[in-house]
């Protein structure tokens, strides 16, 4: 506290009053628990709250967004002038400190400006103001940045990724992998593995290399003479690359193992930045409460059940002309032995040509024709031309889409998760292979763990005996989440680097550098 800080206590006051209320409501709040005192007029209060702001580029945000680069300057100007220019720049300062907060707690883009879908509203401030203004006042602004910065390990993990990352770039380059006609496999011996190897090295595997900082500073490594050999060793590493990159697992580089090698650091550098505000964005979906959440990127889907138990299984999602959306809900019931009535979009565009061509089409999969109201229509008299508000139903059985079981959530988009008959598809590195639902792996074990934890008296053995389209409510709701993440931490800890399947990432990587 100043001796004699009542004229620029006064100033700030002055100017936070001409200011809308809603425009810096926490600023005031800010000064009314300091009692109207000044907060940065000291080189050293300053100098600390720069360096939190500068940390801020380890979770992917600009620390330039919150004047870093200019505060001390401005600082030092201020200081020469008088009460009006120091509490412009008090306010200032204190404006961007709780600005860099707002985003690290809830994210620096708002999701509806990038996913129309969206359908949660912004979380409310949720750490302590008044811990933050202990944290300026003892100048421990790491620890204001702490109280907003989530702290799920998944979060951690992906900001380790990214100061590895940032590491990577400061030191040089590697070479890249040539294109090819035909694919490096192990046995081969060309010049190539020997860039197969530095390439692996640099995403991590350095024990394929012999040290020698003198012929490769940047990673610190030399190829040894007798390493133009594609061994066991280098295809280990291959598969393992392959694996943190949802790729085929086969130890074969082929062009998109090829691809994903010679990805630039600044490229993976971007993916990490984007999925870390998707990381913020999703904050509420990382607690310990039980919940469903379809990982849509990852193909996987994870169940946290009331007991802490996780249980995992894979799932086929939209192809990329048919996106599975991003969805909040809560599960309410299952249908057990489904029919499917046949979607507007799938039956215009994948239906309907089939039946023009044959008419048995519909007989050989079992679809009966319907009205809007559910009579009974004949297949002959109807012109599939233009047929009108005919709808198509496939009855339950072995053959049908949906399977046995499907789990169901309201939305507006008519998605839900189900069975499949085609669990080939499960065995797929990459599985956006759907219309827009999320087909579940072991779906009918996940619809007897959701009857058993919210306390229903069915049993699916039951149940999976009956007759078709019986529909067996919840007796509670179990939330759901579907989330798209092109790099999200695997069960080991290590950050996995999928494919932008529904080209997203570009879109909200502009709107994170857009300038605040």
């Amino acid at each position: 506290m100043y001796a004699d800080s009542a004229p620029l206590q006064q100033a700030i006051a002055q100017q936070l009053s001409t200011v809308e209320a809603h425009r810096l409501p926490t600023v005031a709040e800010f000064y009314q628990l300091r009692d109207g005192q000044p907060a940065w007029q000291s080189a050293r209060t300053v100098e600390s709250l720069v360096a939190a702001l500068n940390s801020l580029e380890t979770d992917g945000l600009v620390p330039e967004d919150y004047h870093a680069d200019t505060l001390l300057n401005e600082f030092q100007r201020s200081q020469a002038g008088g009460e009006v220019a120091q509490a412009s720049f008090d306010i200032k300062a204190t404006a961007s400190l709780l600005l860099a907060l707002d985003h690290l707690e809830r994210g620096k883009v708002n999701p509806r400006d990038v996913e129309p879908q969206w359908d949660v509203p912004r979380p409310e401030r949720g750490y302590s103001l008044v811990r933050v203004v202990h944290a300026v006042d003892d100048r421990t602004l790491d620890n204001a940045i702490a109280l907003a910065r989530p702290s799920s390990a998944e979060y951690q993990q992906l900001r380790d990724a990214l100061k590895q990352h940032y590491q990577l770039a400061s030191l040089g380059s590697v070479p890249y992998l040539a294109a090819r006609d035909e694919s490096l496999r192990p046995g081969d011996e060309a010049d190539g593995v020997n860039v197969l190897r530095q390439r692996l090295a640099l995403w991590g595997e350095a024990d394929l290399q012999v040290a020698d900082s003198s012929a490769y500073p940047m990673i610190g490594v030399q190829v040894a003479s007798n390493r133009r050999t594609f061994d066991a060793p280098l295809e280990a590493a291959v598969r393992r690359f392959q694996r943190r990159h949802l790729l085929q697992e086969d130890g074969v580089v082929g062009e998109q193992t090829r691809l994903a090698l010679n990805t630039s650091v600044a490229s993976r550098i971007d993916q990490l930045r984007v999925n870390l505000e998707r990381a913020r964005w999703i904050r509420p979906m990382q607690s310990a409460e039980p919940r469903v959440w379809v990982d849509i990127a990852g193909y996987r889907m994870h169940y946290v059940r009331p007991n802490g138990q996780h249980w995992d299984a894979r799932v086929v999602v939209g192809t990329p002309h048919r996106e599975t959306p991003i969805i909040h809900s809560t599960i309410s019931h299952l249908t057990i032995n489904p029919s499917w009535t046949i979607p507007p979009t799938i039956m215009r565009e994948d239906v309907l040509p089939q039946v023009r061509a044959d008419i048995d089409y519909l007989a050989r999969k079992n679809i009966q024709v319907i009205s809007p109201m559910g009579e009974p229509l004949v297949a002959e008299e109807i012109d599939w031309q233009r047929p009108g508000g005919v709808m198509l139903r496939q009855v339950a059985g072995a053959g049908n889409p949906l399977g046995r079981v499907v789990v169901r959530f309201p939305n507006d988009d008519m998605i839900y998760l189900h069975d499949t008959p085609a669990r080939g598809l499960f065995q797929r590195e990459q599985r956006a292979l759907s219309s827009g639902c999320i087909r579940v792996e072991g779906v009918a074990e996940l619809a007897q763990m959701l009857l058993q934890d919210t306390g229903s008296r069915y049993q699916m053995s039951t149940l999976l005996n009956g007759g078709s389209d019986r529909n067996v409510s919840l007796p509670q709701r179990i939330p759901i989440a579907l989330h798209y993440l092109t790099a999200w931490p695997n069960a080991e800890g290590e950050v996995e680097f999928r494919p932008d399947i529904y080209r997203r990432d570009a879109s909200l990587l502009a709107a994170l550098q857009r300038p605040v």
